[in-house]
């Protein structure tokens, strides 16, 4: 077995590319010479990048050239109670970040949802979406795509179902311009955040497409899925799952416990998520949502680009006579608790703590749990964020906390 220095060695001399190092040696050993590589290339130490709790086997199929790991901050927020379609408990939520305060913020806010008797929280719609892209000759040829794709749904959810043990076609929608056909394909992937199931399903059915229709397939992602871009058919049709979790909290824990009124927090929501992002031509109408999706990503090894769609999120505020309503709604939340990041140990651990790693019974329970529960957290970091906005409290938490 090769060690670590005469790899490096093989690589400067232009004998090994660097992905072919594991063909020569163990992962820990081919990541130990990817290091000292990059060592005597550049002015880097790499010392604390090639500290890692677990054998670099284990992320084979999260990254290619492995070097090391990146160690994010990992802190809990809660527990807070959650009553959901299918998180039902209290529970303590894993979020991984660098950003000073947030933690504070967030676990703020879920010790006041606590303390009025948790949150409530269900997926609306769920599935993931993949919409490849045809060339036809031109109107007449894409209309003859589009009556076959109707007229022919049972045997595109045949094909494309043929490729996986899970997934299910839910919808197939057309979309012509000019000489362009995208058909939008929408997947139920059960506890997979489903990705690459809904590119390998669609890549069969787009060949029955060509097979059966006068279309060329030119893109097998035209763009209109839409993924990992800010698109408003995501906000509006949602992908992967959209959530909603609301609470009613009384005025006097509001009071006592957030230092404002909510009639300060609807005005401050009102004013900044709702008419503040419509000026701005935004997507999100809300504070800062993505902080807590993103945190909550990279505990538990989601996709961290796809925090893109789970920024499409609205805040609602509303003022009553003896409590403060309040709610988000994300309309394209990408979660799994299955393949991709959640298999990595620290990741694992952290979906553990929620009780919801791997499969769930019946399949996708685990899925939409972990959905409800970030949705809870978002609205958590909501609540805490406007309440300090309307309090004038914002500057001095961070100056407290040395943020």
């Amino acid at each position: 077995m090769t060690d670590a220095d005469d790899l490096a060695e093989q690589v400067l001399a232009g004998d090994l590319r660097l992905y072919e190092l594991e063909d020569h040696a163990d992962h820990d050993t081919a990541a130990a010479a990817r290091r000292k590589l990059l060592e005597s290339e550049t002015d880097a130490t790499l010392d604390t990048v090639g500290q890692y709790a677990f054998p670099a086997e284990d992320a084979e199929t999260a990254i290619e050239n492995m070097v090391g790991t990146i160690q994010v901050p990992l802190g809990v927020a809660g527990p807070v109670a959650v009553s959901g379609g299918s998180a039902d408990g209290e529970y303590y939520l894993p979020l991984a970040t660098t950003e000073g305060a947030l933690l504070a913020s967030v676990n703020r806010g879920c010790s006041v949802i606590d303390s009025a008797g948790g949150a409530d929280a269900r997926v609306t719609k769920q599935g993931m979406t993949r919409a490849p892209v045809f060339r036809v000759q031109g109107i007449t040829e894409a209309e003859e795509v589009v009556n076959w794709v109707r007229d022919n749904r049972d045997a595109l959810a045949e094909t494309a179902e043929s490729t996986t043990n899970h997934g299910e076609l839910l919808d197939v929608t057309t979309y012509v311009v000019g000489d362009s056909v995208f058909l939008r394909f929408v997947y139920d992937t059960k506890d997979a955040m489903g990705m690459n199931m809904a590119t390998i399903a669609t890549r069969e059915a787009a060949s029955l497409v060509e097979e059966e229709t006068p279309a060329s397939l030119v893109a097998l992602s035209g763009n209109l899925c839409s993924d990992k871009k800010p698109a408003a058919i995501n906000a509006v049709e949602g992908r992967g799952r959209s959530v909603t979790a609301d609470v009613k909290i009384p005025r006097e824990v509001v009071e006592e416990r957030l230092h404002t009124t909510p009639e300060a927090i609807e005005e401050a929501n009102t004013r900044k998520n709702l008419v503040g992002s419509a000026k701005a031509g935004a997507l999100g109408f809300n504070a800062h949502a993505a902080n807590v999706v993103a945190a909550a990503f990279l505990a538990t090894g989601q996709d961290a680009a796809q925090v893109v769609e789970g920024s499409n999120a609205i805040t609602t505020v509303e003022a009553r006579e003896d409590e403060l309503y309040a709610s988000v709604s994300i309309a394209s939340l990408e979660v799994g608790t299955v393949g991709g990041g959640t298999k990595l140990p620290t990741q694992a651990e952290a979906l553990d703590v929620l009780g919801l790693r791997g499969g769930g019974d019946p399949a996708g329970s685990n899925a939409d749990a972990l959905a409800e529960i970030i949705t809870v957290g978002a609205l958590a970091g909501e609540l805490s964020l406007l309440a300090a906005l309307a309090s004038r409290h914002l500057s001095s938490a961070h100056e407290e906390l040395g943020r």
